[in-house]
């Protein structure tokens, strides 16, 4: 059976992802931080007739990174969805120091940590995948061209999670791991309801924002690997 692991599940997109890979027959370890909202999220998933199996995981924290790899044993799919961000975050004349620190601890450092624990199993597994939950807001594009928030922190952590993403799909080409990175869309949940989406954007439910981890965890042999999508298709970097 398929095993996937997705951190920072307990609520929101993550806890979307680990719902519709349930529902897609896939073994699931719901990853959170904090032991009673990662077992409330699987009571609530149980209410639902639906069986995922909790880990603790801090991405920010080495030895329950290391406990939860020695928990989970083995792996094909790792989601990177742990992100946070900050009321505080601005243009880059505004921002603390401090700031950039804490956002790229969690969406860079945390997942380059999570990644490179589980990426022993990830090597034996028959078909390993890797999807690094991005943003639209981390595409180059979007920001040269003016579109979306002046929140650089956040922005930046993004756009150095894709080029970590490259990175790593070049240093596995050839192997049978996978890794992309995509952006779920904006979707109202606790990381980003302060947010003020560019003008037309369309917001969603966390079921919709699941779409495009789920569509890039589960993709075949003949399957992109460094690329940077939405539920749609390809993005701009």
């Amino acid at each position: 059976m398929t095993t996937a692991l997705v951190t920072g599940a307990n609520q929101g997109i993550g806890l979307a992802t680990v719902r519709a890979l349930v529902r897609a027959g896939i073994d699931t370890w719901l990853a959170a931080r904090d032991p009673d909202a990662g077992a409330s999220a699987v009571s609530a998933l149980a209410r639902e007739g639906l069986t995922a199996r909790y880990v603790r995981l801090d991405v920010t924290d080495p030895a329950s990174i290391d406990a939860a790899v020695t928990t989970v044993g083995a792996l094909d799919i790792l989601i990177n969805n742990a992100g946070i961000s900050d009321r505080t975050d601005g243009a880059p004349s505004t921002i603390e120091v401090d700031v950039l620190r804490r956002i790229f601890e969690v969406n860079l450092f945390g997942v380059h940590a999570v990644t490179r624990a589980f990426l022993p199993l990830l090597r034996r597994s028959a078909a390993g995948r890797i999807v690094n939950v991005s943003s639209s807001l981390g595409s180059q594009h979007w920001s040269a061209g003016g579109r979306g928030p002046a929140i650089v922190a956040y922005r930046s952590s993004k756009t150095a999670l894709n080029t970590y993403t490259i990175e790593l799909a070049r240093e596995l080409a050839g192997t049978r791991v996978k890794v992309n990175c995509v952006a779920p869309g904006f979707t109202p949940t606790n990381l980003n309801t302060h947010l003020i989406p560019p003008a037309g954007a369309k917001l969603q439910t966390p079921d919709e924002g699941a779409v495009a981890p789920v569509k890039y965890a589960l993709i075949g042999p003949d399957g992109p690997t460094g690329g940077f999508f939405d539920a749609n298709g390809p993005m701009p970097w």
